[in-house]
C-alpha cells in the first residue's frame, strides 16, 4: 500500500472543529482500516492537530460512549501507550475497575512497552499507576497487583535451570499450604523473566504432575485465584488467554463488547493470528464467524476488519 501525498491545510483548525471532522471521518475508518505504522505518518505530517485530536479522543472515551462503534474506533486511532493508559486509568475507577486489564496490561506487554505506557499514565493523569493501583485495590489484589505493575522484567532467553528446579519446589510448597498470598510465591511471578518462569512452570508440571494452574483451581470462585491464574496465562500462554476471553465475552447473555473490544483492538498487530488459531482449535468455529453471529453494523465491519477477516 503508497500513501497518497498529505497537504498541511495552510490554516491549523480549531480543536472544536477537528473533533467534528474526526466525527464524521467514522464512518469512512471501516473501509480504510489505518495500520500502525500509517497512523504513525498522518501524525508526523499533522503534528499540531494530532494534539488537537488525541485530547479530544481522550475527552470522549471519558465520558459514556454513543456505541461500541465509537468506542472500538477511538481506541484504535490512539497510540498503544496512550490506549494501554487509558484503559489502565479505566480499570482502576471504581464502576469501571477491571483486575484481568490491569494483568493483561503487565503480563503481556513487553517491559519496555509497560514502561512507555506507565509513563504517559503519568503524563496523563499526573499520577502514576503504581499510586493508583494501590489505591483503587487491597489486600491480596494489591499484594498482587502492585509489583506486576512495577517491575520491568528481563527480555532474554536466558534460563538458570537450577533456580526453576528449586523455584518449582517451592511454588509447589507454598500451593500446597494454601499460601497463595506467599511473598515469594508472588515475587516469583512478578520478577522473573517468561523464559525463567516457564522454565519452572515446566519443572513444577513434571515433577510433581500437573500443571500449575490445575493446582490453582481448589476453589473456582475464590476472585484472587482466579486472577492468580490469570496472570500466569498472561505471562506464559497469552493467546490461549485471549482466545478463551474472546470466547467469554462473545458466547454469555449479552455479548461483553467491552472485553470483545478491548482484545480485537490491542492485539490486532501483536499475535491475532495465533489468537485466531487457538479460538478455532478451542472452539471449533472461527473467530470472524463466531463475532458476524453476535455483532452488527459498522461494529461488525470494524471489529472484522481488525482482526484480518478473509486472512489466511
Amino acid at each position: 500500500m503508497t500513501m497518497a501525498t498529505l497537504t498541511v491545510p495552510a490554516q491549523v483548525p480549531s480543536p472544536a472543529e477537528d473533533a467534528e471532522q474526526l466525527r464524521k471521518a467514522f464512518q469512512g475508518l471501516i473501509s480504510f482500516c489505518f495500520s500502525l505504522p500509517l497512523r504513525f505518518e498522518l501524525m508526523k505530517c499533522y503534528s499540531v492537530t494530532w494534539i488537537h485530536y488525541r485530547e479530544e479522543l481522550l475527552k470522549t472515551l471519558d465520558k459514556e460512549l454513543s456505541s461500541d462503534f465509537e468506542r472500538v474506533v477511538l481506541l484504535w486511532t490512539l497510540e498503544p501507550t496512550e490506549r494501554d493508559a487509558f484503559l489502565a486509568n479505566e480499570a482502576t475507577k471504581r464502576l469501571t475497575s477491571n483486575n484481568w486489564v490491569l494483568v493483561e496490561i503487565a503480563c503481556t506487554r513487553s517491559s519496555l512497552d509497560l514502561f512507555k505506557a506507565k509513563h504517559a499514565y503519568q503524563a496523563r493523569f499526573k499520577r502514576s499507576l503504581e499510586e493508583d493501583v494501590a489505591y483503587h485495590t487491597s489486600g491480596d489484589f494489591r499484594k498482587l497487583l502492585v509489583p506486576l505493575v512495577s517491575t520491568f522484567r528481563y527480555e532474554g532467553d536466558e534460563v538458570n535451570v537450577t533456580l526453576a528446579k528449586s523455584e518449582a519446589k517451592l511454588l509447589h510448597e507454598k500451593i500446597s499450604d494454601k499460601a497463595y498470598n506467599d511473598g515469594d510465591l508472588i515475587r516469583i511471578l512478578t520478577t522473573r523473566s517468561k523464559a525463567q518462569l516457564n522454565a519452572t512452570l515446566n519443572h513444577y508440571h513434571n515433577e510433581f504432575g500437573n500443571a500449575i494452574n490445575k493446582d490453582l483451581k481448589t476453589d473456582p470462585k475464590d476472585e484472587y485465584l482466579k486472577l492468580l491464574r490469570v496472570t500466569i496465562k498472561c505471562l506464559t500462554f497469552p493467546e490461549k488467554y485471549f482466545a478463551k476471553l474472546l470466547r467469554l465475552a462473545i458466547n454469555k447473555l449479552g455479548t461483553d463488547e467491552w472485553a470483545l473490544t478491548r482484545v480485537v483492538v490491542t492485539r490486532a498487530e501483536i499475535d491475532m493470528q495465533r489468537i485466531k488459531e487457538e479460538y478455532q482449535r478451542r472452539n471449533s468455529i472461527p473467530l470472524d464467524r463466531a463475532i458476524a453471529k453476535d455483532t452488527s453494523g459498522d461494529y461488525e465491519n470494524m471489529l472484522l476488519a481488525l482482526i484480518g477477516h478473509g486472512d489466511n
